[in-house]
């Protein structure tokens, strides 16, 4: 599980990203509580501050994974670290001193969100690069548990210190953090990191990558599910606090637990994504679908209570779909296009978040603060629903359940379907041939459904026949034209396969033109043959 951590690299890597990512929780509580407190609650101004704070993403994401792509990674994320621990440390300075409004923090969380967004690219494409593609899983599903374990910690403990210090140490404390991932990135070894070629400079960058996402059809399943519920289920940075305090009536403390009991379950997810060695489509259609489901019944759960049991089993659908879908992306691409994909994903995934989250909190102040959860999990179900049946129809992609070796979903393309069809079809009638059955092998249709026994006419029989009695087998193979049936009549389509000891038998589609009743004197005329063939030769 933890086999990623023999590399050095990346073990100064998680320790860093520990502290930082414990500070990084400590201020987004204490920076809701603060918005909340400046504006008298409101969730339109939290959902604005949400909103701005991830707008960047959505407008600068593609840029970031350029810069990526053209520039030593290591570098790229220790100046952004230090961005974005100046933007915390100007806004902490601001709430210490009283003087901070609420557009001061509007401000700085979009600031915030321009580091970031630059930040996200190359920090998910670096992880490749100090451990191998071997271990990527294993270091995806690591730093999540890194970024969800500080979930668990960072809340309860900005809770607590908010109420005894106020939000503006807390929010000092995350632009201290920062210094601890700079310290780690410089102590590495360049030696051992696995860095690609460097992608030159030229025009139409971002369009190469556009052209090669879209004619991935995994990719966009991918891309299409996480905008989904990265736009409308993702928000519980907000729908939290109007839960808390609108529903519950409860203060800061209750909200930090509220987070941390979130992260709880969303660990587990991500420890468990650790113990995987390979991502699937199925994993993350499957998560999202759960995940929209388990939502909408968090929404309608009568007390503080049970709303806070619901939230582990919400964290761990959360988690299992986030790695599954970050992984495939970093797992499933060209090295020289990483930076670029993992851009675009981190634009649809968090640039999503500005979309979503004003509507969610007009929600929130329209309808109450349930209905953030019960129409966020809807569309994120209903979403995931309707990118997978766009994608199957346009890309041909056929998913079929599979009971065995364990119950699953299982994705092909469609010519990859017809050969498993047509794999399975030729086990089976191998199979029932073999079995001896009197009456020859019982063909079944590509479609699965047995075929009635007139539907499926053997060219060759080894019943003796009378001369010129027309029948299944009264044509050896030989005399039968390509093409048609043993009357001589044309048939849409026939297969031909090897079966027993030398005997060959055609299996032909329903033969065009053969009615009903000739049908009942074929079967009728090949048993009084087999009867007048039994009682021996007849005297003159």
């Amino acid at each position: 599980m933890f086999r990623s951590l023999r590399n050095r690299n990346y073990r100064l890597y998680a320790a860093g990203s520990a502290i930082s990512n414990i500070g990084t929780w400590l201020q987004r509580i204490a920076q809701d509580w603060l918005v909340l407190q400046l504006t008298g609650n409101s969730g339109t101004a939290l959902g604005i501050t949400t909103a701005l704070q991830f707008l960047p993403f959505l407008l600068l994401a593609p840029w970031g994974g350029v810069i990526a792509d053209r520039f030593p990674k290591r570098k790229v994320l220790q100046c952004t670290q230090v961005a974005m621990g100046v933007t915390a440390g100007v806004l902490a300075v601001l709430d210490l001193t009283g003087v901070v409004q609420v557009w001061h923090v509007y401000v700085l969380a979009f600031l915030f969100g321009v580091a970031s967004a630059i930040d996200n690219p190359a920090r998910q494409s670096f992880v490749v690069e100090m451990v191998g593609k071997e271990d990527l899983p294993n270091a995806v599903g690591l730093n999540s548990a890194s970024f969800n374990g500080a979930r668990v910690i960072g809340p309860a403990v900005a809770g607590f210190l908010i109420v005894i210090a106020g939000t503006g140490w807390v929010i000092l404390l995350n632009a201290l953090s920062y210094s601890a991932t700079v310290w780690a990135l410089a102590r590495m070894r360049a030696s051992e990191l696995h860095a690609p070629k460097l992608a030159p400079r030229q025009p139409g960058m971002m369009v190469d990558a556009l052209r090669y996402v879209g004619r991935r059809h995994d990719l966009m399943l991918v891309l299409a599910v996480v905008f989904f519920v990265g736009c409308f289920g993702l928000n519980f940075q907000m729908t939290s606090a109007l839960m808390a305090t609108q529903v519950f009536g409860k203060g800061a403390g209750e909200y930090g637990v509220l987070g941390s009991v979130l992260a709880i379950g969303a660990v587990t997810g991500a420890l468990s994504a650790a113990r995987r060695s390979t991502t699937s489509l199925r994993l993350v259609v499957g998560a999202a679908v759960c995940f929209g489901v388990l939502e909408m019944l968090s929404g309608v759960m009568p007390t503080y209570l049970t709303f806070t049991l619901s939230l582990p089993v919400l964290g761990y659908a959360q988690l299992t779909m986030i790695t599954a879908a970050n992984a495939m992306m970093q797992l499933k691409v060209a090295a020289e296009m990483r930076g670029r994909v993992i851009a675009l994903y981190s634009m649809v995934f968090i640039g999503s978040t500005p979309l979503g989250a004003p509507i969610v909190g007009w929600v929130g102040e329209a309808f109450g603060a349930r209905w953030t959860l019960i129409g966020g999990g809807a569309i994120s179900l209903l979403g995931t629903l309707l990118a997978t049946f766009v994608v199957m129809r346009v890309r041909d992609i056929v998913i079929r359940p599979c009971l065995r070796p364990r119950p699953h979903l299982h994705v092909w393309s469609r010519r990859e379907a017809m050969d498993a069809d047509d794999a399975a079809l030729r086990q089976r009638t191998g199979e029932l041939h073999g079995s001896g059955s009197r009456n020859g092998p019982n063909v079944e249709r590509l479609d699965g459904r047995p075929a009635e026994r007139d539907a499926w006419a053997p060219v060759t029989d080894s019943r003796p026949r009378l001369p010129g009695m027309r029948g299944p087998g009264s044509t050896p193979e030989t005399s039968v034209p390509s093409g048609q049936n043993a009357r001589g009549l044309r048939s849409s389509t026939t297969r031909g396969e090897r079966l027993g000891s030398g005997e060959r038998v055609v299996a032909c589609k329903r033969t065009t033109g053969l009615t009903q009743s000739s049908r009942r004197w074929r079967h009728s005329a090949s048993r009084r043959s087999s009867r007048r063939s039994q009682a021996g030769p007849t005297l003159s």
